[in-house]
């Protein structure tokens, strides 16, 4: 803090200029920070949420995915030493 205070106005022109965003701390805590209006104005007025990536169209004729779906794998009882494929160390 000691030294913002000192290079206040340098900090702020590099916040507001080249973008930067500055975090101030106290014995190694975060206590605050400096950023750029438009960071400040984001903050205050955040976006409403975005739909990021492809949304297919939806067919009114298409009933959608099936409710039950296949089966992907079974049970199986264990191999015995006369089953083709055994194998004693697996």
């Amino acid at each position: 803090m000691t030294q913002a205070r000192a290079e206040l106005a340098e900090l702020v022109n590099r916040v507001a200029y080249a973008g930067e965003r500055i975090e101030l701390t106290r014995h190694g805590k975060l206590v605050a920070a400096l950023v750029s209006a438009a960071d400040y104005q984001r903050l205050q007025n955040p976006d409403p949420v975005r739909t990021i990536g492809f949304t297919p169209a939806v067919d009114p004729a298409d009933p959608g995915p099936p409710t039950e779906l296949p089966v992907a794998a079974e049970s199986r009882p264990p191999l015995t030493p006369t089953d083709p494929g055994f194998d004693p160390q697996a």
